[in-house]
């Protein structure tokens, strides 16, 4: 048996491992950080209980109030349903009407104011049948605006026919109609008047137009002619002249009414010369043409 060595067992200083000695700055680095949190911080189970119950609860009072807004509905429904039913029904109903009547009259006063044309059209050929026939579709109710002027026309007609009774009646009844415009109730006076005057007393005829027989008014020629014509009648030339005059020298009036009008005023002893010089003797603008006519005739004169 072979002994060792005792070099070989001893140990040398040299040979021997570095004793290895633990600090505090040798502690081995944990890959994980230790957890700090204590079980007092979480949730303990009386809150959990506190916070399962609470939202049961509003669960429940959600579900009470979805249940109590739908029984409300449901009586509504059942009380005032049928009542709201029938006035939505009502209300289209009235809108669709409505929608009709407006397509309607629009569909109505085109097809009269074609016929009205028309109507015109025939007068100016000649054809006063038709024409008579196309005016009487005019005068009723649903025509409106053409009814007036289609009774005048027809008025104008039965005048040219020699029907002066007919046509005063419809002049008349144009003139009683307060429907009517007061323009065109006034022309169907005038022509009422015109129409029959032979055979009306002058006192009606004064009566009827004497309104009419006005400075300003637009029938004041026409008008106040038959007025004085009237007076004249009833043997009163102290009015009548005055009138004539006040017609000569009315500018709105036509030039053939106005030169009647001082022919008769001349012969009633009324001056219806229109004035050539205002108070200062200055020429009047509107009668500027005479004055060029009498220094005209003055200088033909004095070449003489």
């Amino acid at each position: 048996m072979q002994r060792s060595s005792p070099l070989k067992t001893r140990v040398h200083t040299l040979n021997s491992p570095k004793p290895t000695s633990f600090t505090a700055e040798s502690a081995p680095i944990l890959a994980l950080p230790p957890d700090t949190k204590s079980a007092s911080n979480g949730p303990s189970g009386n809150d959990r209980a506190a916070a399962v119950k609470a939202a049961q609860q509003d669960v429940f009072v959600r579900e009470v109030d979805d249940a109590l807004r739908q029984d409300q509905m449901e009586n509504f429904i059942k009380g005032k349903g049928i009542a709201l039913a029938v006035l939505i029904v009502v209300v289209l109903a009235g809108f669709g009407g409505w929608l009709y009547w407006n397509h309607h009259q629009k569909t109505l006063r085109e097809e009269h104011a074609e016929a009205y044309v028309q109507a015109l059209d025939a007068v100016q050929a000649g054809n006063l049948a038709d024409a008579k026939s196309k005016l009487k579709a005019l005068t009723g109710a649903d025509a409106k605006g053409n009814t007036v002027p289609a009774r005048l026309m027809l008025a104008a007609i039965a005048q040219e026919q020699d029907d002066a009774k007919g046509a005063a009646t419809i002049y008349d009844e144009v003139a009683a109609d307060a429907s009517a415009p007061q323009p065109l109730r006034d022309l169907a006076t005038v022509r009422s008047v015109a129409a029959r005057f032979d055979d009306m007393k002058p006192q009606d005829v004064v009566a009827r137009l004497k309104p009419l027989a006005a400075p300003g008014n637009a029938w004041f020629g026409v008008a106040g002619e038959m007025v004085g014509m009237a007076y004249l009648k009833m043997d009163k030339p102290g009015q009548a002249g005055p009138l004539f005059a006040a017609i000569a020298k009315d500018e709105n009036s036509s030039e053939g009414l106005r030169s009647r009008a001082r022919q008769l005023a001349a012969l009633l002893g009324v001056d219806a010369v229109a004035d050539v010089v205002d108070a200062q003797g200055e020429p009047i603008a509107d009668t500027a043409g005479a004055k060029t006519t009498n220094e005209d005739a003055k200088g033909g004169k004095a070449a003489e």
